[in-house]
């Protein structure tokens, strides 16, 4: 993978709340399947998801409203280094996946994209869905329309999950800017109707909006070096296999059979949340082969 230092970081797609606070608690819709505090925190978290139904998926509006200072960042990602920060980095994945969801949606969907900004917070945070704190991992609030991430995370990522590759950073800002595109076609709330209907089919259906957030992942991650900057300046100059490979590697790490083992569990696919990792594997990779967000239908029209 290699970014195009010429190409703008678009900081106002970014919201850094880092180092305001924020408090504690769970009660947060859609992550990528993180956790609380390290891989024993995960387990912890991902165990409560399975025994609760799922990360608390009412989004109760409640909290939120905080606005961060971007001033720091705007100055860090305007720098000549600005490509060896981690958060400039981060912020241009997320100009590359709205840029690509901008065009994208009303092509292949009918429907006009909205733009999403990612909060960066540190420790906690107040959201339109509650509060939360880093140990969640990332997370997309439909509340808000806000995507969250502490960058953090990415050590737990590497050090505890053993996701090392570079690559995983995209895939994880990739994967929640999917439950965005989710909750602007209506996907994201109509499987909170199903759920309702059918509660017993509730993990499941969960287990589908995750996938089909895993292939639309898949799908930017084909087409990012076609996305640019506002002035046309491409944002990624290459994508290698060897990428694509971190960020199967990555997806497979945080299989819900994955991260049971870890906890010294049995394997009970009835309690999955977010998909087994050959799940997860499957429908990256089909995004990312096809490049077509269009054939992530994990619903299979069942909707």
């Amino acid at each position: 993978m290699e970014l195009n230092e010429n190409a703008q970081i678009d900081t106002s797609q970014v919201d850094d709340r880092r180092g305001s606070g924020g408090g504690g608690g769970m009660g947060i819709p859609i992550p990528i399947g993180g956790g609380r505090g390290g891989i024993v925190g995960i387990i912890i978290a991902v165990l409560v998801a399975l025994v609760g139904g799922g990360f608390g998926l009412n989004a109760a509006t409640n909290g939120g409203g905080e606005q961060g200072d971007n001033t720091s960042l705007q100055q860090k990602c305007s720098a000549d280094d600005a490509l060896q920060q981690l958060d400039c980095r981060n912020t241009a994945y997320v100009n590359s996946i709205q840029a690509y969801w901008q065009a994208a949606l009303p092509e292949k969907f009918g429907e006009q994209y909205r733009p999403s900004k990612t909060v960066f917070f540190s420790q906690g945070v107040n959201t339109g869905c509650g509060q939360a704190d880093s140990g969640v991992g990332p997370f997309y609030c439909p509340a808000d329309d806000l995507v969250y991430i502490d960058l953090t995370f990415y050590r737990v990522l590497a050090d505890q999950l053993g996701a090392e590759g570079e690559f995983a950073q995209p895939y994880v800002l990739a994967h929640e800017y999917g439950h965005h595109v989710q909750d602007l076609l209506g996907t994201e709330a109509q499987m909170r109707r199903q759920q309702q209907r059918d509660p017993d089919n509730a993990n499941a259906l969960s287990v589908k909006l995750e996938l089909q957030a895993d292939c639309y992942a898949g799908a930017w991650a084909k087409n990012a070096t076609g996305t640019a900057d506002a002035k046309g300046q491409k944002i990624f100059k290459s994508v290698s296999e060897q990428d694509i490979a971190q960020a199967i590697d990555t997806a497979e790490k945080i299989g819900d059979d994955a991260i049971s083992e870890r906890a010294n569990r049995p394997v009970n696919p009835e309690e999955f949340t977010h998909g087994s990792s050959a799940q997860r594997k499957e429908w990256f990779s089909r995004g990312y082969d096809s490049g077509d967000p269009k054939s992530c239908d994990t619903f299979g029209g069942s909707r």
